[in-house]
């Protein structure tokens, strides 16, 4: 593909006796919201943690914005980091911080800026998921699902990152919030220039939002690429997923 942005080459994982990724490889395109999919255990989130380095694989390559992660000085990798954002699954806020302590932390931390200026951003940045001002001052212990999963994703977008990394962003939302949570995503990657790469098992999410994806398998990647190429994969991980009553159902009334 053309203007790849991460390029997953041959990726073997293991731990201990247990072989969690067998060979996979994968590409994603600037611009694109790719998702990560497959059963429990497939090794979605632990390729997420791997790409972000937060887990090692044992072989293989990771590229992301032309630099092999794996083979990289600290320092390279310090600086790598900051071109991405990451949302975990239960938002990982600090519940002794305040909203706008949490996601100004990262501006705090690696830039010089005046506390003024980083004052501004993070009000911007609160702004532009979608929170009241006034949630600037809140704790995390007083925020709602939804409000928690904004909160962590300003946090994430705090340094301008290219890219951005979310793990089960729509996990633990209702039908409503979900949906404006993936709404938003998509304003966010048109506003910003994102590239999205998001694990998720929401097959709204998948129907409305992703342009690619693949499906893990078998410690393998077992298909790869847009909705229509791969709801039809005879594979048995890919039937599973698409063919059970929720997957006929939404095939039913999506697009």
């Amino acid at each position: 593909m053309s203007n790849t942005v991460i390029a997953v080459s041959d990726v073997v994982t293991r731990f201990g006796q247990n072989i969690v990724h067998d060979g996979i490889s994968l590409s994603v395109g600037r611009g694109e919201i790719y998702g990560l999919l497959g059963g429990s255990g497939s090794g979605k989130s632990t390729l997420l943690k791997e790409m972000i380095l937060l887990l090692r694989p044992q072989s293989g390559e990771i590229k992301i914005l032309n630099q092999n992660i794996l083979t990289l000085s600290r320092t390279d990798t310090a600086i790598l980091r900051r071109q991405w954002g990451v949302l975990f699954q239960a938002g990982a806020l600090y519940s002794s911080l305040t909203v706008a302590e949490n996601v100004g932390i990262k501006l705090k931390e690696y830039t010089d800026l005046p506390l003024r200026i980083v004052d501004d951003i993070v009000r911007m940045k609160i702004n532009m998921v979608g929170l009241p001002e006034h949630a600037a001052d809140l704790y995390p212990a007083e925020l709602s699902g939804g409000m928690i999963k904004r909160v962590a994703l300003a946090r994430a977008l705090a340094m301008d990152p290219e890219l951005l990394f979310l793990d089960e962003p729509t996990s633990g939302l209702d039908p409503i919030g979900a949906e404006a949570f993936d709404n938003l995503i998509l304003k966010l990657r048109e506003l910003l220039d994102l590239t999205v790469v998001m694990v998720t098992h929401d097959l709204d999410s998948i129907w409305t939002i992703v342009d690619r994806f693949c499906v893990l398998g078998e410690k393998k990647v077992v298909a790869e690429g847009t909705l229509n190429e791969v709801k039809d994969n005879s594979h048995p991980v890919v039937r599973n997923f698409f063919g059970g009553s929720r997957g006929r159902l939404r095939s039913r009334n999506g697009k």
